[in-house]
């Protein structure tokens, strides 16, 4: 069974939630082939480019800028492409 079969309906865990902790790992781990997914579906889950770019400005801190930064311009290329 996939991950997402797995916890895609976990009760207690919203996927709002889900998308927000997901993404702040990969960022965190430098997983960027992995980003650009899971930061789409975490706008489709009801989170804004803000609180996204503030998850992740605020990991900066412990998970290093330059992890940060990559996540934060995949952010800005993926918000870019939604709005065009």
């Amino acid at each position: 069974m996939c991950c997402s079969a797995m916890c895609g309906s976990a009760p207690g865990f919203p996927p709002r939630d889900r998308s927000l902790v997901t993404v702040s790992v990969l960022a965190a781990l430098y997983r960027s082939e992995q980003l650009p997914y899971h930061l789409g579906k975490a706008l489709e889950n009801g989170l804004s480019v803000e609180e996204l770019s503030e998850a992740i400005t605020h990991l900066a801190f412990y998970a290093g800028w330059p992890n940060a930064m990559t996540a934060i311009t995949l952010l800005k290329k993926i918000a870019d492409e939604q709005s065009a």
